[in-house]
C-alpha cells in the first residue's frame, strides 16, 4: 500500500469520529497555543524593554550608594550618605569618558494648584538631566546652574502633571505649584515621553534644582544617586571604570569588596533584564509544555481504543496480504495526522491569542511590549507535533501490527 493511500485512510478514520478526534487533540491544541503565546509574549516584552531602555539613553550610567545593612537588616541604598559634592567634583575632574553628570535626590510631596492636587515626587537634578535622560522642552526654559547655586524655587514639569494640575488647558509656565509647604514656580514644560523603561509614567515628573530639594525639602547634603552620560555608547564601560576608580580613591577604599557604591551602565541593566525575562519565559514555556505531554497521553489512549475497535478490520487486511509494516504505518500515520491537525489549530490559536494579549497590554500601559511572532517557535511546535504523534502512537501501532490475523478475525 502506498504512502498516499495510508494518509487518506488515516484522515478517513479520524473523520469517522470527529468529536472524539477533537477531544483527543484538545491537549495538543492547548499545549501548542500556550507555548507559542508564552514565547511570543516573552520576546515582545524583551523587545519592548530594549526599546524603552534605548530611549532612556544607551550611554547612560547610574552611580548609586551600596545597600546598607544594620543588625542583619537590609536598609536599602537610600539611607547611605556615600555620594556628595566632593565626589561630584572629583568625578568631573577625573573622568574624560563621561560627558556630563547630574546629581539626583527625590522628595515625595503632595502637589496642589487651586482645587487640584496630585501625589508624586520632586526630582532634584542639574540642568544636564535632560540630556542624560533624553528629555526635551515643549515650552519655557530649563533652570540654570545659577538656580542650582541659589536653591531657586523653580521647576520644570511633565505632561502628566500639566493634565492633573492644569486641567483647564491654561499655560502652566509662570504659575506656581505648592509642593508640600513650598511653592515652586513653573518655568518649563517637558515634551511628552510616554512610558518609562520600568513601566512607569515618564511624564509624571517634576524637576527642580537638586540643591533646592536637598536644602528646602529634605535637609540633607548628600545625593540619592548620580546619573551620568558617557561620551558614546562604546565608551560606557571605560567611563564606568573611571567612575569606579575615582570613587575608590576619594572614599579611600583599597578592597573592591568594601565598595560603598554601585556603578551600573545601561548595557548592564539591559543584559540583566534580558536574562531575567529569558528565565521567566523559559519557566512559563516549560509549564505550558506539560499540556503537550497530557495531549500525547490522550493520543496514545485513543489509539489503543482505536486498535481494539478495529481488530476485525486489522485481521481482514492481514488476511488479504497487508504486512505488519503496512498495519503499523497505517496506525502510526493516524496518530501523527491527529497530532499535526491539533498542532496547526494550536498554532493559529496561539498567534491570535498572542496578538490579542499584546493589544490588551499595550492599551493598559502596564508594561512596554511589542507583537513579535516567533517563527522558530512555530517550526519547533510543528516538529514537536510530529514527535508526539510518533512517540505516543508507536506502541499502539506496534500492538496492532503484532495481532494474530486468525484471532483478529474471530474478535467480536
Amino acid at each position: 500500500m502506498n504512502f498516499a493511500n495510508l494518509i487518506k485512510l488515516a484522515i478517513r478514520a479520524i473523520l469517522r469520529n470527529k468529536t472524539r478526534a477533537l477531544l483527543t487533540m484538545l491537549g495538543i491544541i492547548i499545549g501548542i497555543s500556550a507555548v507559542i503565546t508564552m514565547l511570543s509574549l516573552g520576546e515582545g516584552v524583551k523587545q519592548g524593554m530594549t526599546s524603552e531602555f534605548a530611549s532612556m539613553g544607551t550611554n547612560s550610567i547610574m552611580v548609586m550608594p551600596a545597600r546598607q545593612h544594620r543588625g542583619g537588616v537590609d536598609m536599602g541604598n537610600s539611607t547611605s550618605k556615600s555620594l556628595d559634592d566632593k565626589d561630584l567634583k572629583a568625578l568631573q575632574a577625573a573622568c574624560p569618558h563621561v560627558a556630563t553628570f547630574s546629581p539626583s535626590v527625590t522628595a515625595a510631596v503632595q502637589m496642589i494648584v487651586g482645587s487640584c492636587n496630585h501625589s508624586g515626587s520632586v526630582q532634584g537634578c542639574s540642568p544636564n538631566y535632560l540630556t542624560i535622560n533624553n528629555y526635551s522642552l515643549d515650552r519655557g526654559l530649563m533652570f540654570t546652574e545659577q538656580d542650582v547655586l541659589t536653591y531657586a524655587k523653580v521647576c520644570v514639569i511633565g505632561q502628566t502633571i500639566v493634565e492633573e494640575l492644569f486641567p483647564g488647558g491654561e499655560n502652566p509656565v509662570g504659575q506656581s505649584i505648592r509642593c508640600g509647604n513650598i511653592p515652586l514656580k513653573v518655568i518649563g514644560v517637558l515634551k511628552e515621553k510616554g512610558q518609562g523603561g520600568f513601566g512607569n509614567d515618564a511624564d509624571d515628573i517634576v524637576l527642580a534644582p537638586y540643591t533646592t530639594v536637598q536644602k528646602r525639602f529634605l535637609g540633607i547634603n548628600y545625593f540619592h544617586m548620580l546619573e551620568a552620560s558617557a561620551v558614546s555608547q562604546e565608551a560606557s564601560e571605560a567611563a564606568a571604570t573611571e567612575i569606579t576608580h575615582t570613587l575608590r580613591a576619594t572614599h579611600k577604599i583599597d578592597n573592591p569588596d568594601n565598595d560603598d557604591f554601585e556603578v551600573m551602565t545601561m548595557n548592564e541593566l539591559m543584559t540583566s533584564m534580558d536574562s531575567m525575562m529569558s528565565m521567566i519565559t523559559l519557566l512559563l514555556t516549560a509549564i505550558a509544555s506539560i499540556s503537550l505531554i497530557v495531549g500525547g497521553i490522550g493520543i496514545m489512549n485513543i489509539m489503543y481504543v482505536t486498535v481494539t475497535e478495529r481488530t476485525r478490520e486489522i485481521g481482514l487486511r492481514m488476511s488479504i496480504g497487508a504486512r505488519q509494516h503496512d498495519i503499523m504505518l497505517q496506525f502510526l500515520l493516524e496518530s501523527v495526522v491527529l497530532s499535526l491537525i491539533g498542532g496547526l489549530i494550536g498554532i493559529l490559536l496561539g498567534v491570535m491569542l498572542s496578538y490579542v494579549l499584546v493589544l490588551a497590554i499595550q492599551s493598559s500601559g502596564s508594561m512596554p511590549i511589542s507583537f513579535i511572532l516567533s517563527y522558530s517557535a512555530i517550526v519547533i511546535s510543528f516538529i514537536v507535533c510530529v514527535a508526539v504523534g510518533v512517540f505516543f502512537g508507536w506502541y499502539p501501532a506496534r500492538k496492532a501490527a503484532n495481532l494474530d490475523p486468525i484471532q483478529a478475525l474471530r474478535y467480536e
